[in-house]
């Protein structure tokens, strides 16, 4: 439990950028996200494909420690996943936007959607924004996508965006592939 503060004292504000799509909102981690993160990283089928270890979060310090790293990412870097918020209802929807953590193949932009979202075109909409945030933010000719070769939904997603498969890659010891966005064919 985080105790109260005394008066005056100041913690740490992160302000990163915010995101607004037609019905997303894309912004920094709050400590309210970590519980919908956690929930949707319990789902087996979800964590099979996002979760380090490729196994469902089934605790509390799991779920805290996913979302940190998560959080972290933006408070070393300056930049990182986006917590994705539904406008219509101000609900935690998922994660989506870059990533390179060190050892990473190369600059990514990811997804992962929560289970009761998905088919509602979020990961598309939110990827899009991050991609575009991404590309007027840095200086990338190109923006890989590390997708595992059984995940058919998030491979959709990617040629949706207009990735291509480029090649199969060894993601700390999974197989998977890299989809490419570049630049140059980017809308």
């Amino acid at each position: 439990m985080i105790p109260p503060l005394k008066p005056g004292a100041r913690l740490l504000e992160v302000r990163g950028p915010q995101i607004e799509t037609e019905r997303l909102i894309l912004r920094p981690w709050r400590a309210s996200d970590i519980a919908p993160n956690s929930v949707m990283l319990s789902d087996p089928g979800t964590a099979r494909f996002i979760a380090a270890d490729g196994k469902p979060v089934t605790t509390e310090i799991a779920g805290w420690r996913n979302a940190a790293v998560i959080a972290g990412h933006w408070a070393l870097y300056g930049f990182g996943m986006f917590a994705v918020e539904e406008k219509a209802s101000g609900r935690y929807v998922g994660r989506v936007g870059p990533w390179c953590p060190p050892g990473w193949p190369a600059f990514e932009v990811g997804w992962g959607i929560a289970k009761e979202y998905r088919g509602r075109g979020y990961a598309v909409e939110a990827a899009r924004a991050s991609i575009d945030w991404s590309f007027d933010s840095f200086e990338i000719d190109e923006i890989m996508h590390c997708i595992e070769s059984g995940n058919a939904p998030s491979q959709a997603v990617a040629r949706r965006l207009g990735a291509r498969k480029d090649r199969e890659i060894d993601l700390f010891g999974k197989p998977a592939d890299a989809w490419i966005t570049s630049r140059a064919n980017w809308q």
